[in-house]
């Protein structure tokens, strides 16, 4: 299991009930929020639903879930704040109807992951635009340590 907490900016990674390792994480720059387009972080009970990156460069980025093959910093950007899918997906699916899964709430459909970044040195600050991102060596681990299907629950506070 893990947990994410947006008020601590933290990722616990849990395994038989222990907790196996923490990691400073960085949610949505803006409120936390379920609703489509809203770009805050999605709070409730989740699973990952995809794996998407096993066996590519820690430091590559994603283009709608393709490896780019390219390396972050050559990567051009009209806007050097924009945080990039970096390193793994973790693509995670609501489990709530009332809360993040179906409709305008969909955390699937708008396409919120656990990913690495262009913007390590900020890891552990809103950051994203309603992913939860991570250092790419520690999302490597995290994806090498997680089965599809894991539960991860995300926490407003």
């Amino acid at each position: 299991m893990i947990h994410v907490s947006i008020g601590e900016q933290k990722l616990y990674h849990f395994a038989a009930g222990t907790l196996k390792r923490s990691y400073s994480a960085s949610t949505s720059r803006r409120a936390p929020s379920c609703i489509e387009n809203s770009l805050g972080s999605p709070w409730g009970l989740h699973r990952i639903a995809d794996k998407i990156g096993d066996g590519a460069d820690q430091d590559t980025v994603f283009v709608g879930r393709v490896d780019t093959g390219t390396h972050y910093r050559n990567y051009p950007l009209e806007d050097p704040e924009r945080c990039l899918v970096v390193g793994r997906i973790l693509r995670l699916e609501g489990l709530d109807p009332e809360l993040n899964r179906g409709g305008d709430h969909d955390s699937y459909s708008r396409y919120i992951y656990i990913h690495g970044t262009n913007h390590e040195d900020k890891v552990g600050t809103p950051l994203s635009h309603g992913c939860v991102v991570l250092r790419n060596r520690e999302v490597v681990e995290l994806f090498n340590s997680v089965p599809e299907g894991t539960l991860v629950w995300i926490t407003r506070e």
